[in-house]
């Protein structure tokens, strides 16, 4: 029984890891160089695609490693907990960054900000939507 609360959180850690850092490196680029030339939502809406790929394409490898039921509460807890992990570490960034947590909400709210939260939550649903084994 341990083990299969364990596993879902370490393949949402490791979910987590693998698109964070990606999210990161891809993030930094973007901010510097892509949205002082395009504007933040176009910079985003071209960013998106690009990690979504990552994500489903690390979510296929970590799901096939970890070896996670196709149960829905395992795939559920794998994406709730990298979720959870990748929330608290966007806002972490923009707190290292100057920000502040009301900056940060009030900043989903905006069409790039809002964007994004919209990727961030087909991130989270990966794991679910990748049941299937013809899907992996």
């Amino acid at each position: 029984m341990r083990g299969d609360f364990l596993a879902p959180l370490k393949a949402g850690a490791l979910y987590f890891a693998v698109v964070f850092a990606a999210g990161f490196v891809l993030g930094t680029a973007r901010t510097l160089f892509l949205a002082p030339q395009i504007g933040e939502l176009a910079a985003v809406a071209l960013e998106l695609p690009v990690i979504l790929v990552i994500a489903w394409t690390a979510c296929g490898w970590i799901l096939r490693r970890v070896a996670i039921s196709a149960a829905v509460a395992a795939r559920t807890l794998m994406g709730a907990f990298a979720f959870a992990l990748l929330m608290t570490g966007e806002i972490l960034l923009a707190l290292a960054f100057g920000g502040t947590l009301g900056g940060f909400l009030t900043s989903l709210g905006e069409p790039a900000g809002a964007l994004g939260l919209a990727g961030q939550v087909l991130f989270a649903l990966f794991p679910l939507i990748r049941r299937s084994p013809a899907s992996i």
